[in-house]
């Protein structure tokens, strides 16, 4: 992962990757067919970590505000925990042409999203008249941009910076679909 971050995709090379993993190039073949097969595994393996992290939030006896809170922290939080995986799923995941063999485990982020926004519906938390799948999309949007500033270093990224944004982006979610 510190490859990718440190060199990008498309920059680094597998004896790169062998070299700052501490083992041999060929013992990296052993256990990937490719650079590309590095990249995908560093996406299942923390992807599927986070989803389950959204998962145990949407399960959680909470409103579904804070729910949401929940979701957004725990997505914007992981800059400040392991900004070389954001890096490395900002630059190189989310732009890449092979993310379509990867839409379903992104599309589950939206589908909690939804789920969360339409029992804070049900509940009577959030506006009726907003349309839940829309607004996943949006809410997920605006989060990932904001990691997308922190990456390409158009937003400061201090630990003020950080909360700031934590706080708007949940602010504005549920001010918007505040009943």
């Amino acid at each position: 992962m510190r490859t990718f971050a440190d060199l990008g995709f498309h920059g680094a090379r597998v004896s790169d990757i062998a070299e700052h993993a501490g083992v041999a190039h060929g013992l990296l073949y052993h256990y990937f067919a490719s650079k590309e097969d590095v990249l995908q595994t560093i996406f299942r393996e923390n992807w599927g970590a986070l989803l389950e992290r959204f998962r145990a939030v949407e399960r959680a006896d909470e409103s579904a505000a804070d729910k949401l809170a929940g979701i957004a922290k725990i997505l914007l939080r992981t800059w400040r925990n392991d900004p070389a995986l954001v890096t490395v799923m900002v630059r190189e995941v989310a732009r890449s042409p092979k993310l379509q063999s990867q839409v379903e485990e992104v599309r589950e982020v939206f589908s909690i999203l939804e789920r969360v926004i339409l029992e804070g519906q049900r509940r009577g938390e959030f506006r009726a008249d907003i349309d839940a799948r829309l607004a996943s999309w949006i809410l997920y949007g605006g989060l990932e941009e904001v990691l997308t500033g922190w990456v390409l270093g158009g937003l400061s990224d201090s630990a003020t910076d950080v909360e700031r944004a934590e706080r708007t982006a949940i602010d504005l979610a549920l001010r918007g679909l505040a009943a």
